[in-house]
This record gives C-alpha cells, structure tokens and sequence, in this order.
C-alpha cells in the first residue's frame, strides 16, 4: 500500500479492476438508497418495529459489503505484505476483522 506525501491516506499497490469497483460502487449505492428509505419512514412518522426492520437491513447490507473488501484485502494487499516479509499486516488485518463485527 503506497502512502499520499503528506498525509495519512494509503493506496492498494494492486488496483482494483473497473469491474470490481462498479460492483462495490453499485452496492454502495443500493445501501444509501436504503438509508434514504429509512429516513423517509421517520419523516412519516412509521411504525418503529418497521424501521427496525429495515435498519437492520442495511446493517446486514454493510456487513456483507465489508466482508468483500476484505476478502479483497487479503487475497492482495495482505498477501503481498506478506510475501514482501512484512507480518505487521497480521496483527492490522485481526484488528479489522474485530471491527467488522
């Protein structure tokens, strides 16, 4: 992962494919679209048990976006840390996966 000069933000050293960002980019999309709803169901004063319903929905929805990412994360950035000798990337990569859930 290449560091920004100048801030903290890094990038993959492999790129994702167009094809993997707009299906990543298409699930994000589908989940603000949810948000969207559920802001609307407040507006209207829903039924709680219905917004729950659906809150839990997009909590499901980001879970299973989070997983793909990771998936991603360790089939390259993690693999090539390691190939390159740097077992740091253990310890971070549990420490993502404690936050995921």
């Amino acid at each position: 992962m290449d560091h920004c000069k100048g801030c903290e933000m890094r990038y993959k050293g492999t790129p994702r494919s167009e094809e993997q960002i707009k299906q990543l980019v298409s699930r994000l999309n589908r989940i603000s679209g949810q948000l969207s709803g559920i802001k609307k169901m407040v507006e209207e004063n829903r039924y709680c048990g219905e917004v729950l319903v659906q809150v839990s929905a997009v909590e499901s929805a980001m879970r299973a976006f989070g997983y793909l990412v990771l998936e991603e994360h360790m089939r390259t950035c993690v693999s090539e840390k390691i190939r390159a000798g740097d077992e740091g990337i253990v310890k971070e990569t549990v420490d993502l996966i404690k936050k995921l859930n």
